[in-house]
């Protein structure tokens, strides 16, 4: 694996500052509630057989594998009964995944979206995975009530790519508690995925959460990656107004009005690939992904944004 050194911080890939080494402090506290980065007691030559067995799902056909971690003292170990994170290690067969999807969450937030708190990690042996803290968890074990959009429609996981944008924004509006809000973000979810060429985001990749006394809403975005740049002939994963590629603003306009959203709104969503476009490509320069994949991301991000201005 190339040791390209960043000096931005690995959650957030702002530029660290002064004496600050790989984290910002911040940002350490938001994953693991401290400031030191815990040891990830996690045997590499394993970590492939441990996703298998694991009941989480995976994702990129298959690929992605996922391994539940909980505290043992001041360390992580693989534990399915008290998981309070998921740890995602690289995969042979589609380079720098982790890498990807730590910059892709960040990119989100900056676009105003809720996410998974998360970090990209060194393991040991030296290769990098993404540890993600578990939203769905309430202290280190006490769940969070979640469905995701497959559960909500009332179809088989295996059918999780037969849906539509539309449909996912009527379940919004029916189940959620502040419909009107929660669509709005619905919007912004799609729309972020289409801006950075995540053809991943079918109903198995968007939950509402059901807090014991709160509001239902959305759960914060997770599994969040430019698969374009993988797949080049990657589509949409969910098809809005009937389409999966050459989206253009006159859709998302439509697709804005179908969720009801009013007219200044839609256009100020639309608005947002073009004007967090030059903070983009700077976060992505900083990331560690490898120089090709870098600018292919880059390409895809300036392509989006300017279909979505038009």
């Amino acid at each position: 694996m190339s040791k390209r050194v960043s000096a931005a911080c690995w959650s957030c890939w702002e530029p660290l500052r002064g004496s600050e080494k790989r984290y910002h402090p911040a940002c350490l506290r938001r994953v693991f509630g401290r400031t030191v980065v815990p040891e990830i007691a996690v045997d590499p030559a394993s970590l492939h057989l441990l996703g298998a067995e694991m009941a989480g799902r995976v994702s990129l056909s298959g690929v992605q594998r996922k391994v539940s971690l909980g505290w043992s003292h001041r360390s992580l170990r693989v534990s399915a009964a008290q998981a309070a994170f998921i740890l995602k290690p690289g995969e042979s067969a589609f380079p720098a995944l982790p890498e990807n999807e730590a910059l892709s969450l960040s990119l989100a937030r900056d676009f105003g979206l809720e996410t998974a708190a998360s970090a990209l990690v060194e393991l040991p042996g030296g290769s990098r995975g993404l540890i993600v803290r578990r939203f769905d968890r309430a202290g280190h074990s006490r769940r969070i009530h979640m469905e995701d959009f497959c559960q909500l429609a009332e179809q088989e996981p295996a059918r999780k790519y037969e849906g539509s944008a539309e449909l996912c924004m009527r379940l919004v509006r029916e189940c959620t508690s502040v419909p009107g809000v929660q669509a709005g973000l619905l919007f912004r979810r799609f729309l972020f995925a289409w801006w950075i060429g995540d053809g991943d985001l079918h109903l198995k990749n968007l939950s509402l959460l059901r807090p014991s006394r709160g509001q239902v809403a959305l759960a914060p975005a997770y599994d969040t990656v430019n698969t374009t740049i993988l797949l080049p002939a990657e589509r949409l994963a969910l098809p809005l107004r009937g389409k999966r590629a050459r989206l253009d603003r006159a859709d998302w306009r439509a697709f804005g009005a179908y969720a009801m959203l009013p007219v200044r709104v839609v256009e100020e969503e639309l608005d947002r690939p073009r004007q967090l476009l030059a903070a983009a490509r700077e976060k992505v320069r900083r990331s560690l992904l490898p120089e090709g994949l870098r600018n292919g991301y880059l390409t895809v991000l300036e392509e989006r944004a300017e279909s979505t201005g038009q």
